[in-house]
């Protein structure tokens, strides 16, 4: 499918490889069967993506930011596209769990706490010229269900925090804030924390 064939507002599929979705933008570097937008997500400072302002309702980045090593230019270009308001679902394995670097391609580890760099109330100590603005509305730890469930939500949490394996997978959703926030402590939002099972 075609873009021009896509009605605005747009639902964006970043990085989807070989998992594209009928009747959405899908985005990624290769032009694989059913990626109908073709661009390097490491060089989005030098080549935006051919999208206009504020076009873009939903995204999915399933599996994707760990991979990419320059990412607040992608969450900014990100952040330019998207409508007020617009939700963007981030799935990623927990940096505390060994699928975060068995896979020799990816880069960065992430924890529940690192979406909140992707928000600009964050950065009310330092300025990396990070101009979008996320805020995470919730974050999901997926646990093994044979292994954990019995175990409190609230002691997931924290033996998270300290052990390796405990979390699976984290889902963070955010929304886009327009106009973005000045970079001041007090406009922090912390997001609803909750575990799921799998298996």
């Amino acid at each position: 499918m075609n873009l021009s064939e896509l009605q605005r507002p747009y639902r964006m599929n970043v990085g989807c490889g070989r998992n594209a979705i009928d009747g959405w933008i899908n985005v990624d570097s290769i032009a694989l069967p059913g990626v109908n937008l073709v661009c390097d997500l490491e060089n989005l400072r030098r080549e935006p993506m051919a999208l206009p302002d504020d076009s873009v309702r939903e995204f999915l980045l399933s599996h994707v930011v760990e991979h990419i090593r320059d990412i607040l230019p992608l969450m900014q270009e990100l952040w330019r596209v998207a409508e007020p308001g617009a939700m963007a679902e981030i799935r990623v394995p927990h940096g505390g769990n060994d699928d975060a670097w068995e896979d020799p391609t990816h880069v960065r580890e992430m924890f529940p706490r690192s979406f909140a760099f992707f928000s600009q109330p964050h950065y009310c100590r330092a300025d990396y010229g990070y101009r979008g603005d996320w805020q995470p509305e919730k974050i999901r730890l997926v646990v093994d269900r044979a292994r954990f469930g019995a175990v409190d939500p609230q002691e997931i949490f924290e033996r998270s925090r300290q052990e390796r394996n405990v979390v699976t997978e984290m889902i963070c959703w955010m929304r886009a804030v327009k106009p973005i926030r000045e970079p001041r402590p007090e406009l922090q939002v912390a997001p609803e924390l909750e575990v799921a099972f799998a298996g």
